[in-house]
């Protein structure tokens, strides 16, 4: 497949945008380019061609099962989407007087109160653009809050081995320094590790619960016990709220902050470069240092106000506001029993795939999961050459998207799986059957596997020459 550069003929266009009918103004001669940009000049139908082969080419939930572990690659309802273009969500300019945006802020308020309703926290703000945004958010307002009580000798953040990588890397970019407790052989937080871990200089914890192996830590009440008696406080990472929402809430589990994926779990389409969106709620004692402004009723009218020690701006205005439109409409389409029932869902398809493999492949942890599970294949590497990568490649070859591979660190050889509560029991037979031909590949024909896939137009390119000199431009 050529690029559009290569497809380029001089002198050959088409006409997308329409004449300007403004006045053209530069402001600054300085910010004009000295030479036209070099873009490809094709016709139409060339255009079309090629972004259609490349759509050809690309795998999403709607052409085939993605079971990326503690990513919640789900299909999302479409009307989700139609209820966002609406004119009157599109045409709406952040800059609008409050008075002349009613119906917006109305969408703001009322999914910042169904995400507190959810989560069990009383306040929210919706500016974070995404997960590791509302992370690094999160922990600015603990390290606001420590420093207005002058406890700023606070200055660590315990972090479980089983975290999501982006947990030590935002408390890290928050100032930060990093303690690291490992799991017990349950796959759960260490108690012991964690009471030694804890002191005057802890400023909280990080924790994802179901944690990323895919179990409800049995102890989450005494964790947070033991975090609060020490004088800090308890973030949640919300990646896999999708597990537990509307059955438990993180606010009951002891917890004072926390950011959750809209992109995730509540309807906005997660990949493809967004946008995505990961607001933070949290505690009364905290709201005073949320970030942006968040609206209130006033004399009749919703209007935005400022919290009064707002850590300031993480990003423009309300965040990406239609993705909160597609999240608001797909929590009023399910209501509170059909938000419960997604995550009994989830958790039921996540075990119903785990017991009808658990007898020829090992899982991480032979227990009753949650949304997701982890296989380890160190047994099979072992006997017969065919590692974790291999399975996941071969699994192309059946239409199916890779499972998360090599994570968590704690597994060796892992394969981590989510099918999410969208995916219909024949599809999760089918992902089943594919998954033990694999293993009968592996036993039978190996080196057939390890060449796997061999459907695609590239097989195994070289990721790691790819990873350390990438060609990013033509």
């Amino acid at each position: 497949m050529k690029l559009l550069n290569e497809e380029s003929v001089k002198g050959r266009s088409l006409s997308l945008i329409g004449k300007c009918d403004v006045e053209e103004y530069i402001p600054y001669s300085r910010f004009l380019r000295d030479e036209v940009p070099e873009l490809p000049q094709v016709s139409e139908v060339t255009l079309s061609r090629h972004f259609s082969a490349l759509e050809r080419r690309s795998h999403g939930v709607n052409n085939g099962f993605y079971p990326l572990g503690s990513c919640t690659m789900k299909y999302n309802p479409a009307v989700d989407e139609e209820i966002a273009a609406f004119e009157g969500f599109t045409g709406a300019h952040p800059l609008q007087d409050d008075s002349e945006v009613q119906g917006s802020l109305q969408v703001i308020k009322d999914l910042e109160d169904r995400l507190s309703a959810i989560t069990g926290m009383d306040a929210f703000t919706l500016q974070p653009a995404a997960g590791a945004h509302g992370e690094f958010t999160g922990l600015l307002m603990i390290k606001a809050y420590l420093e207005s009580i002058g406890e700023t000798e606070r200055n660590k953040i315990i972090v479980p081995d089983s975290a999501h990588g982006t947990n030590p890397a935002s408390a890290a970019m928050a100032g930060f320094n990093i303690v690291n407790v490992p799991s017990g052989p349950d796959g759960c937080v260490d108690l012991e590790a964690l009471r030694q871990a804890v002191g005057s200089d802890v400023a909280g914890l990080m924790l994802t619960n179901p944690n990323t192996v895919g179990l409800f830590d049995k102890n989450i009440l005494e964790i947070t016990r033991i975090i609060h008696e020490a004088g800090g406080l308890c973030y949640y990472d919300g990646a896999n709220l999708n597990a537990v929402m509307g059955i438990v809430r993180p606010g009951d589990m002891g917890f004072d902050v926390m950011h959750l994926n809209l992109h995730k779990t509540f309807a906005a389409p997660h990949g493809g470069g967004g946008p995505g969106s990961g607001p933070v709620g949290c505690k009364e004692f905290l709201a005073e240092f949320l970030p942006g402004s968040h609206v209130e009723e006033k004399d009749g009218a919703l209007v935005r106000v400022r919290p009064a020690k707002s850590i300031g701006d993480m990003r423009s205005f309300d965040g990406n506001f239609l993705v909160a439109v597609k999240a608001l409409s797909y929590i009023w389409m399910l209501g509170a029993e059909g938000v419960k029932e997604a995550s009994q869902n989830a958790v039921l398809n996540a075990n119903y795939m785990r017991v009808k493999l658990s007898d020829i492949y090992t899982p991480a942890y032979d227990t009753t999961c949650m949304h997701e599970f982890v296989l380890n294949l160190q047994k099979l590497k072992a006997e017969t050459g065919c590692s974790a990568l291999d399975a996941a490649k071969g699994l192309i070859d059946y239409g199916i998207h890779p499972p998360t591979m090599y994570f968590p660190l704690i597994v060796h050889e892992a394969l981590m799986i989510e099918p999410t509560e969208t995916e219909t029991k024949e599809t999760l037979d089918e992902a089943i059957n594919a998954l033990r031909e694999i293993y009968d590949k592996a036993y039978n024909d190996p080196e057939y596997l390890k060449e796997a896939p061999h459907s695609t137009v590239i097989g195994r390119p070289d990721e790691v020459a790819a990873a350390r000199h990438p060609i990013v431009h033509w």
